[in-house]
């Protein structure tokens, strides 16, 4: 088996620490402890230490994240149906992994906004590119840009807000709720108003 560099191992770890506990909570030695890395490697691989490797950090995972959703309403020719099921996917793996904090994208965001301009630049990029792939899902099922464009917005921002209610409340009733109306939504926009019966993307 190839051994793991040791930058990436960096970034793993740094990944996990700011999925469960944030950006300034994390320290460099948390992240050379749990990468089992020596310290000087952090400055070596990233010259601009913590703040680099947490970029490099929300980059990778929010890659990740965007290949994960795009998996899981890719196989649904009809949107709404799609965007519920993978609501329904998120609701069952909050709960299985005992409420752990789903996405550090999100969580950073919200953390650094007004202290860590060049960070809140990585996440909205990283965001942008989840926006991106869902509009261009959503167009290839039918739908006009502006409305795939919208669409896809308003599931990111659901669906980050539902994790946020399921782990404070330690419920999936949020985001199930959540993943409802994101189907409502969808299905008032696939509506075709010259055959009412029919929606764009959905089985004949």
């Amino acid at each position: 088996m190839a051994r793991v560099k040791t930058d990436e191992r960096i970034v793993v770890a740094m990944t996990e620490l700011l999925r469960r506990q944030g950006y300034a909570a994390t320290g460099i030695k948390q992240v050379v402890d749990a990468a089992e890395a020596p310290i000087g490697s952090i400055y070596h691989h990233f010259s601009g230490g913590k703040r680099d490797v947490a970029a490099a950090a929300l980059r990778q995972s929010g890659a990740a994240y965007g290949e994960l959703v795009g998996m899981l309403l890719a196989p649904y020719d009809d949107i709404a149906a799609g965007i519920e099921a993978a609501f329904s996917s998120a609701a069952d793996t909050i709960a299985e992994s005992g409420w752990l904090n789903m996405c550090p994208v999100a969580t950073v965001a919200g953390e650094v906004a007004d202290t860590e301009p060049a960070l809140r630049a990585v996440a909205a990029e990283v965001i942008d590119g989840w926006v991106a792939l869902g509009t261009a899902l959503y167009r290839d099922r039918g739908l006009p840009e502006a409305d795939a464009h919208a669409l896809i917005l308003a599931v990111v921002a659901a669906l980050e807000g539902a994790f946020i209610l399921a782990r404070t409340q330690r419920s999936t009733a949020p985001i199930l709720a959540a993943g409802r109306a994101m189907g409502a939504y969808a299905r008032s926009l696939t509506i075709d108003p010259e055959n009412m019966g029919s929606t764009v993307g959905a089985p004949a």
